[in-house]
């Protein structure tokens, strides 16, 4: 089990469902910086998964900085697992 920091446990918490990156500042009150460093950790785990669209993956890169705060995000089977085994 790789460790997880409080806010990658705190907003993985936000992520049973696909949410836009405009829920997440509201309902964590985080600094952007703070959440697309934390969406890219948990990203570059594989816990979450982005979205151009709620039902449309993106496969490639994704640049964080660049479109982060245009993307959707939904935790993986293998980050609610990680997730719930805290």
């Amino acid at each position: 089990m790789e460790i997880m920091t409080d806010e990658e446990f705190d907003l993985l918490d936000e992520l049973y469902f696909v949410h836009p990156f405009s829920y997440l500042k509201e309902t964590l009150a985080w600094e952007d910086e703070l959440l697309l460093a934390t969406l890219q950790s948990l990203y570059e785990k594989a816990y979450i998964k982005c979205l151009t669209e709620p039902d449309t993956e993106i496969f490639d890169q994704v640049d964080f900085k660049g479109s982060g705060k245009n993307l959707y995000y939904l935790a993986t089977k293998k980050g609610l697992m990680e997730h719930n085994a805290i």
